[in-house]
C-alpha cells in the first residue's frame, strides 16, 4: 500500500468516525470553524392560532424579525462528509487505476465537494426547515384568547383551555374582577401568575373598547 493510499485511507476513517461521534453526540451541533461563507435562510412564519376563530384585543400578532435557522456551509457534518467521500474515492482511485497523483488529489476532492454538499443541502433544506430562533414574547399568555372549561365561581378558581404556538394548554382560572364566570364564556387573561391565569370576559373587554372608541 503506498504512502497516498495510506493517506486517503487515513481521511475516510477520520470522516466515518466523526460522523459516528456527531450522532451520539446528539447531532450535528458542533462548532463550526469560524470561515465566511454563504448561508441558507430558511424562514417560516409564525402564526398563533387561538382557540376560538375570531381574534380579540390583547391577542398576539406574529413576532416580528423571527427568522429561520442559518447553516454554514463549513460545519462538523459537511467537513465529516467531504472528508469519507474524499478518503474513499482517493483510495480506490490509487489503488485501482492509473492516473497520476495530481488527477487523483483533483478527482477525489471534487467528490468530496459533491458529498459535502449532498448533505448540506439534506441537512440546511429538511432537517432545519422548520428550525427558527425562539421569540420569548411567542409564550408570553397575557393577551391569549381563551374559554373557561370548568366554571369559575365568584372569587373562586375553575379552569381554562387556550391555544398557543399550535398547542392546547389548560391551566387554573380565576376572575379578574372576582365574578362568577360560566363554562364556554370566552375569556382573555390579564395577569398569569403561579400557574394561575386572571381573566376577563372578551365580550366585555370588546364592548369596553367599542365604548371608548364611540366617546
Amino acid at each position: 500500500m503506498t504512502a497516498w493510499a495510506i493517506f486517503y485511507l487515513v481521511c475516510f476513517i477520520v470522516g466515518v468516525t466523526l460522523t459516528v461521534l456527531a450522532f451520539l453526540g446528539g447531532g450535528w451541533h458542533v462548532p463550526h470553524v469560524n470561515i465566511t461563507t454563504p448561508t441558507v435562510h430558511v424562514h417560516t412564519p409564525h402564526v398563533h392560532i387561538p382557540m376560538p376563530h375570531h381574534a380579540g384585543p390583547g391577542a398576539h400578532a406574529p413576532a416580528a424579525g423571527a427568522h429561520g435557522a442559518e447553516m454554514p456551509f463549513f460545519n462538523f457534518g459537511t467537513a465529516a462528509a467531504f472528508l469519507i467521500w474524499f478518503g474513499g474515492s482517493g483510495y480506490l482511485l490509487t489503488r485501482y487505476s492509473t492516473l497520476v497523483v495530481s488527477l487523483i488529489m483533483l478527482i477525489a476532492v471534487m467528490i468530496g465537494m459533491v458529498g459535502a454538499t449532498i448533505i448540506f443541502l439534506f441537512v440546511a433544506k429538511l432537517l432545519m426547515k422548520h428550525d427558527r430562533e425562539l421569540d420569548p414574547a411567542d409564550y408570553e399568555r397575557v393577551g391569549v384568547l381563551g374559554q373557561i372549561i370548568s366554571p369559575v365561581r365568584a372569587g373562586g378558581t375553575g379552569e381554562m383551555i387556550f391555544s398557543q404556538e399550535g398547542t392546547r394548554h389548560t391551566c387554573g382560572a380565576r376572575s379578574d374582577t372576582g365574578d362568577a364566570i360560566a363554562k364556554g364564556t370566552e375569556v382573555i387573561i390579564t395577569r398569569y401568575e403561579k400557574g394561575i391565569a386572571y381573566v376577563r370576559r372578551w365580550d366585555e373587554m370588546a364592548n369596553g373598547k367599542e365604548a371608548a372608541g364611540g366617546s
